[in-house]
């Protein structure tokens, strides 16, 4: 969850590490440290902050220290508030070692126990701090070799993990490792850097290198070491970033989420370059999808929601039975897989704690991975046997928007696949939803252009303490997306309700006034004539109804229009409204829209 930046070459270290940190705190932000090697076998130069990172940066001083080398770390909390104490990185006891940490140390208890009683004084509540305390005996062992030092140490640790750490005896050296949790190394001229995610150097470099499980890193300002913790050296993949920093940065947007929703055209047309057409090559590239009996979709929140319109459309165009499953919660159930079993994980980042443990779980049961995700080399594609890349580009805002509707069009991809290998569609109903899903940037493009009186309409609700989401078929996991950024972004109560299950519970909560948002089925769907009935239902009983659909609804207080669309693709583009209303939302409560309290970007701890 946490962002994390080394930098070790010619440049003063104290500049890029920073910028490093503006780009990564997206994934925490309770609190910010920085450390720097400044003199050889002198105690570290550090400074911390609870907070954001602007906290951090007003308790510079004007003048730095002439440092070449050091590390940066943007928290989100786990073990220990969000203090000063609490904040990375942590210090051994001779101020000499640094370690900043992402992740959760499972057996750091224990580890404290025993460190306690080797005479180790500890500061903070933290996890991390056991770690740096057995760096600094494990490095004293290893006779000062700390690339040596982390793999001892990490074959002591239990839990996932990023760790980078540095020591004043060695100016211009940096050592990470990581386990379940996310690091790349970028290779500059004359500087390489490490971090958690690769907008932290992108300004620098585009050439990258990524890092598999239990592989430390030793950087200098010229050389690059990869091991595995046996000490074999190892030769990682290397790849070139695909985007420029301009990707990551607001472009004259007040804030990344409402760039990132006007980017969706492009990221979706970007997801279906070269697709559409060629499904039988591009797609099925390392998977054989034969004999498959079961698909099992696993995922987390706005990826979940994803993976529920994933279900409906291969249920329909594949005629194979398909299961959602959060990922949180599967391999807790000790389900039911096999070899005909196909497993398909959804996640933005790659990182997601709970869907790869969940896709490590399928995959000793024998079945075949297939996953979905936006970062080129992360974890869970580089664990599947084939990986179906989105390409939205850097999402930096936490609340998801653009990844989402680009999960949608994978989804769509993969069961217009399936079906064309099972032989239950043809080629020309391939090609006739290929025309449509082509459409589609095109019609997100028209709602954009006309979402501003869906921006002042929101305002009018910015004091309501609850509003509730109804769906039928695709419409109801878009309507469980758009209650959950209601959620995420205006901290309001929120729910999305399939709308036939009203009548069964639910109703209750309708009172005067209540705002019900409706996502209609297309008006050609068998569908609408049902969902215009649940408006009735509520709008009898007090509720202002806001609908969302092709056609305008009579019985609805306001209508917002969408283009028309096949019924299964609707989500793509009912859920453009949905975005806005909650970013308006927050902007009118006056929250924070990029950093909403208490979330982090990328979940890598479970």
């Amino acid at each position: 969850m946490c962002g994390i930046v080394g930098y070790t070459g010619k440049a003063l270290a104290l500049s890029p590490v920073l910028e490093g940190l503006r780009r990564l705190e997206y994934r925490g932000y309770d609190s910010a440290g920085i450390a720097l090697v400044v003199k050889k076998g002198e105690p570290l130069w550090i400074e911390k902050r609870a907070g954001k990172l602007s906290n951090l940066e007003d308790s510079l001083a004007d003048t730095h220290p002439d440092a070449h080398s050091g590390i940066g770390h943007t928290r989100w909390a786990t073990h220990g508030g969000p203090t000063d104490t609490n904040a990375h990185p942590h210090l051994d006891n001779e101020g000499k070692l640094a370690l900043i940490h992402n992740g959760i140390i499972e057996n750091y208890v224990e580890l404290r126990a025993i460190l306690e009683k080797r005479g180790h004084v500890f500061k903070s509540e933290t996890d991390t701090e056991s770690v740096v305390h057995l760096l600094s005996d494990a490095r004293k062992e290893h006779k000062g070799d700390l690339a040596a030092a982390m793999r001892d140490v990490c074959g002591q640790l239990r839990g996932s993990f990023t760790l980078l750490a540095i020591h004043s005896d060695e100016p211009g050296r940096i050592v990470g490792a990581r386990r379940n949790s996310p690091l790349v190394v970028g290779v500059g001229d004359g500087e390489n850097f490490l971090a958690s995610d690769v907008s932290a150097f992108i300004s620098h470099t585009k050439h990258a290198l990524e890092l598999g499980q239990d592989e430390v890193v030793d950087i200098t300002d010229s050389k690059i070491t990869v091991t595995d913790l046996s000490g074999k050296v190892l030769k990682p993949r290397e790849y070139e970033i695909s985007w420029d920093a301009s990707a990551a940065e607001r472009g004259g947007f007040p804030h990344f989420m409402l760039k990132e929703i006007y980017e969706q055209p492009k990221s979706i047309a970007d997801t279906l370059i070269g697709r559409t057409a060629g499904l039988d090559t591009e797609i099925t590239a390392g998977i054989n999808l034969e004999g498959i009996s079961k698909v099992v979709i696993i995922a987390c929140g706005t990826a979940y929601h994803a993976g529920l319109v994933g279900k409906y459309a291969i249920e329909k165009w594949a005629s194979v039975p398909v299961d959602v499953e959060l990922a949180s919660e599967y391999r807790y159930r000790e389900p039911s897989v096999d070899k005909s079993t196909l497993v398909i994980p959804i996640s933005q980042s790659g990182e997601t704690m709970d869907t790869l443990m969940a896709m490590r779980y399928a995959r000793t049961h024998g079945a075949r991975v297939f996953a979905v995700c936006n970062t080129n080399g992360s974890t869970i594609p580089r664990e599947s046997d084939a990986v179906l890349y989105t390409h939205a580009g850097p999402e930096i805002a936490v609340a998801s928007t653009k990844a989402f509707t680009a999960q949608l069009i994978a989804m769509y991809l993969i069961a217009l696949h399936l079906g064309s290998v099972r032989g239950v569609i043809d080629k020309k109903f391939v090609s006739e939803i290929g025309i449509e899903l082509a459409q589609l940037p095109a019609k997100v493009e028209q709602i954009l252009e006309t979402v501003e009186p869906l921006r002042e309409l929101t305002r009018k609700f910015k004091d309501s303490g609850s509003m509730l989401f109804l769906g039928r078929n695709v419409g109801y996991p878009t309507a469980l997306e758009g209650a959950l950024k209601l959620k995420e972004l205006a901290y309001m109560h929120a729910e999305g309700f399939a709308g036939g299950e009203l009548k069964h519970g639910p109703i209750a909560l309708i009172d005067q006034g209540t705002a019900v948002i409706a996502v209609m089925p297309t008006s050609t769907s068998p569908l609408y004539e049902k969902m215009a009935s649940n408006v009735q239902e509520v709008k009898a009983r007090g509720a202002v109804v806001i609908a969302i659909g092709d056609v305008d609804l009579e019985s609805a207080a306001h209508n917002i229009r969408i283009p028309s669309s096949h019924d299964f693709l609707q989500p793509v583009l009912a859920v453009v409204p949905l975005q806005v209303i909650a970013y308006e939302m927050a902007v009118a409560r006056g929250n924070d829209v990029d950093q909403p309290r208490n979330l982090a970007k990328s979940v890598t701890v479970e």
